[in-house]
């Protein structure tokens, strides 16, 4: 008698994994999590709606990304029309969300009739989206389809990623939520859409590409205070409110110097001209850089060159970049906005302050240039923290529980 054929759910995984304009300078959380699903033995087929602004490439494995990059934005004649004759209209109509929301679908239907059959073509059993946006209605418009299951990571407010949430998600087999105040807001705006399967998962970063190869030394007395921020270049990110403290600083006599590494979402032709106008208007040419976009290497060189890590966002899910400088063991000060004291806890291992209060910030700043001791307790805690409960490979496992259960589920 020959041997049984081995279960579905025993065969190597067949992933579809879509990300929005990829790779983009904020995404080498999913170039690590694509990592560990390899190592894990997940397959994965890498999706994207379309490529970012030439400006915006900047890490040194952007060329790779993209030529394993399947870009579905494309709208040749023959998708246009296989989206519009396999569309589920009922769906579309019955959804409400007015002329924003049918813009949407029509935009993303030849992208969702081509996903189908890519899937179809590959293998592939699942596709997971990290958007909320148009590339998640590509996921549920292809399941429609006839395509296969699909998950969403809500990586931010709802309202930031457009009509049609409840398409979205009535239709995911599971989803992720990065912390549990974006999960109450879910709650709250999809009620029975939301699907039943749905973790908190918080994005993460690798502890052991960031971290340091020497211990964290403190600022020395008399040496100018090196700051480092990173974030994308636009207002909510709060760089010009850390350029503001930072002329306070100096007109305390706190003698700083400080790097923010980021670009708009245009490549530099947008809110990067404003920035720069702020930080010339405030006398800071000698004492503040706009390094525009860099890679990642060039992020963790800049933080371990840093005394302190300063991002002063207006509104943070969760902020990826405060895990990168705590796994670098850079003491951190960020905003006690959206998620972010889901990640740090202030006096403990990292500061917090109001957003929008550059005097508030001066100050936590000086508090940290004059005090040694809490820097290094910073540092360790810091890391300790980053390590125990945000390293990127939990993300991955829980999206490999994830999709077993979804395909047990459809079986």
């Amino acid at each position: 008698m020959s041997d049984p054929k081995p279960a579905k759910q025993d065969a190597p995984l067949k992933l579809g994994y879509l990300v929005p304009q990829f790779p983009g300078q904020t995404h080498i959380f999913f170039w690590r999590e694509l990592a560990d699903l390899a190592r894990l033995g997940v397959e994965t087929t890498l999706f994207s709606t379309r490529p970012p602004p030439p400006g915006l490439i900047s890490h040194d494995w952007s060329k790779e990304a993209m030529a394993h990059t399947i870009y579905l934005g494309e709208a040749a004649p023959r998708r246009v029309l296989g989206g519009l004759l396999h569309a589920p209209w009922g769906d579309i109509l019955g959804e409400g969300g007015g002329k924003a929301f049918l813009r949407d679908a029509l935009v993303c239907l030849p992208a969702a009739y081509r996903l189908v059959a890519e899937c179809r073509a590959r293998g592939i059993d699942h596709v997971h989206s990290h958007s909320c946006g148009r590339a998640a209605l590509i996921c549920a418009l292809a399941r429609r389809m006839g395509g296969p299951s699909y998950s969403l990571t809500l990586h931010g407010p709802m309202s930031d990623y457009g009509p049609g949430q409840g398409i979205k998600w009535r239709h995911a087999s599971f989803a992720t939520i990065i912390t549990r105040k974006l999960l109450a807001e879910a709650e709250a705006e999809l009620g029975p859409d939301l699907p039943r399967d749905v973790t908190v998962q918080p994005m993460g970063v690798d502890t052991e590409d960031f971290k340091r190869t020497t211990p964290y030394q403190p600022p020395a007395p008399g040496a100018p205070l090196r700051l480092f921020a990173c974030g994308r270049l636009n207002m909510v990110k709060g760089h010009q409110d850390l350029l503001s403290a930072l002329r306070l600083l100096l007109d305390r006599g706190v003698d700083a110097e400080l790097d923010i590494a980021g670009e708009d979402d245009v490549g530099g032709a947008g809110y990067h001209q404003d920035l720069q106008a702020h930080l010339d208007g405030l006398g800071l040419d000698r004492n503040a850089r706009l390094l525009g976009a860099i890679s990642a290497a060039e992020v963790r060189r800049h933080l371990l060159a840093a005394d302190v890590f300063v991002l002063a966002s207006w509104h943070e899910p969760l902020g990826v970049a405060y895990m990168e400088a705590m796994a670098c063991g850079v003491p951190t000060i960020g905003t006690d906005a959206g998620g972010v004291r889901e990640l740090i806890t202030h006096g403990q291992d990292g500061m917090l302050v109001p957003p929008k209060d550059p005097e508030r910030l001066a100050d936590s700043i000086a508090a940290l240039a004059g005090d040694p001791a809490l820097c290094a307790a910073l540092s360790e805690a810091g890391r300790r923290r980053v390590v125990d409960h945000f390293r990127s490979s939990l993300g991955a496992e829980t999206l490999i529980k994830g999709v077993r259960r979804a395909l047990t589920s459809d079986r």
